[in-house]
């Protein structure tokens, strides 16, 4: 069996830590059992990467909004944010493992998730 390696296949999950990473890729979706609307960032250093959804939800937002306030965004009542004013912005991310059950079958998953983003400055 021959295995392409495309575009940003090259590098491994980030190990879990706090790393300085920049978003690179950013895809929009629908979440596979509720049909909850998401972005996804891709947050990727030399070491490696890691990617992160963010739900648009009630429960979503305080994580859209810390990351947005991480990269120095002012999120206002009312206003909307375009996910494209996120790409290339860097950040720093606590990036570890969470468990789940899989709602489909019940067993346990486990995925590699960011979290905690702090500014890094201009």
């Amino acid at each position: 069996m021959k295995i392409s390696v495309e575009k940003g296949m090259d590098k491994p999950f980030l190990p879990d830590g706090r790393h300085m990473v920049e978003i690179t890729n950013i895809e929009e979706g629908r979440s596979e059992h509720k049909d909850i609307p998401f972005f996804a960032c891709r947050f990727e250093n030399e070491d490696g990467f890691v990617v992160q959804r963010f739900y648009l939800s009630k429960a979503g937002m305080p994580g859209i909004v810390a990351l947005c306030e991480a990269l120095g965004m002012d999120v206002k009542e009312g206003e909307q944010i375009d996910t494209k004013q996120l790409l290339h912005k860097k950040l720093s991310v606590q990036v570890d493992e969470r468990s789940y059950s899989d709602p489909e079958t019940g067993n346990e998953r486990t995925l590699k998730q960011a979290s905690d983003f702090q500014s890094v400055g201009k």
